[in-house]
């Protein structure tokens, strides 16, 4: 599955979403990009996730709409150390089929 990293996971988070091809905004030179334009930007580009730990995003979007799944992450800060046990969660939520539009991954 084709991954995309919000600006606001941090980028050594990818190494631990196993089996999927990970990008990471940052890289892609998309940071600044707003929520909207973003998602329309990861689904042109054959994105099926977009990861944040933007809790925003849920409610600035119409989930029902969206051309991608957004994953929110739920961790205590945005520290690796706090993201890295979201991760076997995260990976347990993508092997679902079909996939839901949003997604949440909470410790």
């Amino acid at each position: 599955m084709k991954v995309l990293l919000d600006e606001n996971v941090d980028v050594q988070f990818r190494h631990h979403l196993t089996g999927h091809d990970v990008h990471t905004v940052t890289y892609l030179g998309w940071k600044g990009t707003r929520n909207g334009v973003l998602i329309a930007r990861a689904a042109a580009s054959a994105f099926e996730v977009l990861v944040t730990i933007d809790r925003g995003v849920a409610f600035q979007q119409n989930v029902i709409t969206l051309p991608i799944v957004v994953a929110t992450l739920h961790p205590q800060t945005d520290r690796l150390v706090h993201l890295i046990p979201l991760a076997p969660k995260l990976l347990a939520e993508l092997r679902k089929v079909p996939l839901p539009k949003l997604i949440h991954v909470y410790p």
